[in-house]
């Protein structure tokens, strides 16, 4: 746990100068406390104390990069055991598994297959990151130009091999896009941790319990090697869900050090349903890197779209620009449809209204990313914002006509909405899905009635 105002305080030499800028060490330890000050302000403290603070800074889970420049890929620094408490802040990397012992023929598809699991989802591009070379025996050169052809694919390589020669030779082609290297062990820790250090690698530390990887670390971060990621030995679900969420525990919550790095976990299910069940719990708990077999586009998507619901923050929505959206091309005679800026919310009207294949404008609402009638509930999402931004947003330049469609479930706001923005105000759905049916009969109903 991080230290408490009283633990800093018996750090201190207890002199009461004032020449840190408060008026005693125990205000002054109050402020360390809540990271409002640093020790380096206190001319009298002493190097056991500076050291002893340094140390409960430092992040329980120490932030590890990998991947290219372009698309560095971070891990770990988690704060919390259950996103409620806080948030989780780095999304795990998933690896899929690929063998290196076949001709840049037969690897460049399996490549390309791999770069093409990306998938749009609420605005945001979702993709598989990441590819798992193993050494399958072809030997060093082989697996370097296997190395070689997946970088150029621009994945992130996690470089699987026991041979420490084999992945300096591979390492050393795709050094500067920074793969991780996988594995040292209780055998070859001290060869591996040269490799790493030589070519500023992360490395993945494996053990056969959770007591080996504590006693492997230290001797890794000795020689030089802090980039380190763990893997526990444990294979299947049950064993490797009860290591994830023991070595979570005693880093965030003992502050013990040597479990304080990144996870990864391992996907071993033959069914691919089954696989994406496992590999969606090491999402949840609490995996930073997730290593799987080749995946079909639909488990993809699956773990991906279960990763971005686990790692967006509760308290932060997932939101669009407010203001003026077009759905197609629309011109002066389409129709305006009002909805919130929370990202599923506007998506999902967006889909419907294009599937209606009549073109739209939308204006967006700000509500600080809640849903219609969260938003509705909130007072954040009524007559007077909706007028607001109808007016601010300049629709009324765009449209000849002056009607606005807006949610079937905010109905009872219709009539001060008129009576504050002098338009008129028609009742769309409840359901998005309703948008297609009432745009190809009522709008056009209302807009011919009019012309």
């Amino acid at each position: 746990m991080p230290l408490t105002a009283l633990d800093i305080y018996k750090l201190l030499p207890k002199t009461n100068c004032g020449e840190c800028g408060f008026p005693t060490c125990l205000a002054f330890a109050m402020q360390l406390a809540t990271k409002k000050a640093a020790i380096d302000a206190c001319p009298y403290a002493s190097d056991d104390a500076k050291a002893t603070l340094a140390g409960a800074a430092a992040p329980p889970i120490r932030l590890v990069a990998f991947g290219p420049a372009q698309r560095r890929i971070e891990l770990g620094r988690e704060t919390v055991l259950f996103r409620h408490e806080e948030t989780f802040y780095h999304p795990p990397a998933i690896a899929v598994r690929l063998r290196a012992d076949r001709s840049p023929e037969e690897l460049r598809p399996a490549l390309q297959r791999v770069a093409a699991l990306q998938f749009e989802r609420v605005g945001q591009m979702l993709r598989v990151e990441a590819v798992a070379l193993e050494d399958a025996g072809g030997g060093a050169q082989m697996f370097a130009a296997a190395a070689g052809e997946a970088d150029a694919a621009g994945l992130a390589l996690v470089l699987c091999s026991d041979d420490p020669a084999v992945l300096d030779a591979a390492a050393g082609a795709v050094a500067a896009s920074r793969p991780v290297l996988y594995a040292a062990t209780a055998a070859n820790w001290e060869a591996m941790a040269q490799v790493a250090r030589k070519h500023g690698c992360p490395l993945v530390v494996r053990g056969k319990d959770l007591q080996e990887l504590a006693d492997l670390t230290p001797r890794l971060a000795a020689a030089g090697v802090n980039d380190l990621l763990l893997d526990s030995g444990a294979r299947g679900q049950a064993a490797t869900l009860a290591d994830l969420t023991q070595i979570r525990r005693l880093a965030l919550r003992k502050l013990f050090r040597p479990l304080g790095y990144p996870a990864l976990a391992f996907v071993t299910a033959d069914d691919p349903l089954t696989q994406v069940v496992e590999g969606t719990a090491y999402i949840c708990k609490y995996a930073a890197l997730l290593v799987a077999p080749m995946l079909e586009p639909w488990q993809a998507l699956a773990l991906v779209t279960a990763r971005q619901n686990i790692y967006t923050d509760p308290q932060k929505p997932i939101q669009v620009e407010p203001g003026i959206h077009a759905v197609g091309t629309p011109d002066a005679d389409s129709p305006v449809l009002v909805t919130t800026n929370f990202s599923l919310t506007y998506f999902t009207v967006e889909a419907d209204t294009e599937a209606s294949r009549l073109p739209a404008w939308m204006v967006v609402v700000n509500t600080e990313g809640q849903s219609v009638m969260t938003a509705w509930a909130a007072d954040k999402f009524n007559a007077e914002t909706i007028a607001k931004t109808v007016e601010a947003s300049g629709i009324a330049d765009r449209v000849r006509h002056r009607r606005l469609i807006i949610p079937g479930g905010v109905a009872a706001i219709s009539g001060k909405l008129e009576e504050l923005c002098g338009w008129q105000v028609m009742v769309g759905p409840r359901e998005s899905a309703g948008i297609p049916a009432f745009l190809r009969t009522q709008w056009k109903q209302v807009a011919a009635a009019a012309s």
